[in-house]
């Protein structure tokens, strides 16, 4: 029983992340690994605890199984965040990065606020939030790819 058990959490474990959104906090990273591995960047600024529209686009699109699926072979997500309520509060190295990208990529303060990238930095297009499916949300940042 006990083996039974331990086979099953192994499994959901695994299952699980398999499915996780693989999101990277620092830009010089995402950008060695888009690099690497040849795909372009998305960079999402949100509120994670105050922006209504960013947290739908989270659960209407980020956290789908077909939007993991997707971005895991064709996508570096990279996230700012920029949360208010204090036991969400970013280190301070990190809040500082996502202030650099912000004034960067995203200057009016626009959230959610989706910018895609290529190795380099360089945008390809912009997008935000819309009521939409994953696959056509996937369409639209691949039509900046072209």
């Amino acid at each position: 029983m006990k083996k039974q058990i331990i086979v099953f959490i192994l499994f959901f474990v695994g299952l699980t992340t398999a499915f996780a959104q693989d999101w990277n906090t620092n830009f010089a990273l995402a950008k060695e690994k888009a690099t690497l591995e040849n795909k372009p960047i998305i960079l999402v600024f949100q509120g994670s605890d105050w922006c209504a529209p960013c947290i739908k686009l989270d659960r209407e699109i980020w956290s789908t199984d077909e939007f993991k699926a997707y971005s895991k072979a064709h996508f570096v997500m990279l996230k700012a965040d920029f949360p208010r309520k204090k036991q969400n509060a970013l280190s301070k190295t990190q809040a500082k990065e996502n202030a650099t990208l912000a004034e960067t990529y995203n200057k009016n303060g626009i959230f959610p606020f989706v910018v895609v990238l290529d190795n380099k930095g360089k945008v390809m297009g912009q997008t935000g939030y819309k009521k939409t499916t994953p696959k056509l949300f996937i369409d639209e940042l691949n039509a900046f790819l072209n």
